[in-house]
């Protein structure tokens, strides 16, 4: 991924096509932005899960993952910033 590329993804919403409205942030809905590894700069909506499960963090499918297509990146929450998700590695 070379620099635009980067450019384009920051403050965009992980899952959706750039192009789809929903791919900005939206009014109402809560965001926790990733922070390092493929993902770095995406955002993703936390809207509506418990609180467990935010403190788990997630394991997201996406091509840029080490392992490629069958790749996921690791997420947790920071500890001392909730809203900030820090890369954990990629696992298949």
């Amino acid at each position: 991924m070379d620099s635009d590329d980067e450019r384009l993804l920051r403050g965009r919403v992980y899952g959706h096509d750039p192009a789809a409205p929903e791919a900005s942030p939206l009014p109402g809905h809560h965001y926790a932005e990733l922070v390092g590894g493929p993902l770095d700069g995406l955002l993703l909506d936390i809207t509506g899960q418990p609180p467990t499960t935010r403190r788990q963090g997630a394991a997201l499918p996406t091509a840029l993952s080490r392992y490629g297509p069958d790749g996921r990146s690791l997420y947790k929450p920071r500890p001392t910033a909730p809203s900030r998700w820090d890369w954990q590695g990629d696992t298949r």
